[in-house]
């Protein structure tokens, strides 16, 4: 039995999970979410939460099994309470702005560099140099902050560039004088 697909789904109050014709539909205050499933996955609604079974046991049915267990999770989350990434910008001169649907960054480059933000994503981008994407579809929001990321990795002798809130970056040792 998968560890995380025999967990059922706590689905709050307010949130209205759908099953039919290999999609499940999500509905909940923040928004709508869509996914299609295999079949050999069963949804099983209880009161207040879904279990979730399998039809076999073969080994990919049993991947199947917890995959689509966190798939359901995450956009139960999702339309109720939302997901957010949180992205820091350090270096002398480095900042970020949102003008409109688009993310103006500075990131010490000769030209500034402009980010669309797709649809459904909500950014803002703070004097500090934190910069908060957040939105229903843990993907889309942890796709999206891997872009903006991916303009300046941090570095590791002065820690210059873009990381996530919680990210530790290796620090190393600069060089040393000749003897």
């Amino acid at each position: 039995m998968s560890r995380i697909g025999k967990i059922p789904v706590k689905v709050p109050q307010g949130v209205k999970v759908k099953f039919q014709d290999g999609l499940i539909t999500v509905e909940g205050p923040k928004g709508t979410l869509t996914q299609k499933y295999h079949p050999v996955i069963n949804f099983e609604p209880a009161e207040g939460e879904i279990a979730v079974k399998r039809s076999n046991e073969e080994k990919q049915t049993k991947a199947f099994h917890g995959l689509y267990r966190n798939l359901l999770n995450n956009m139960v989350t999702g339309v109720s309470s939302g997901f957010t990434r949180i992205l820091l910008i350090t270096g002398v001169g480095y900042r970020a702005e949102v003008q409109g649907n688009l993310l103006l960054m500075n990131l010490g480059f000769s030209n500034d560099i402009y980010v669309g933000i797709p649809e459904g994503i909500n950014v803002t981008a703070e004097s500090s140099g934190k910069v908060t994407v957040s939105g229903i579809d843990k993907q889309r929001v942890g796709e999206f902050a891997a872009q903006i990321r991916k303009l300046r990795k941090p570095e590791p002798y002065k820690g210059k560039g873009i990381r996530y809130e919680n990210e530790q970056i290796r620090r190393k040792v600069g060089k040393s004088g000749v003897k």
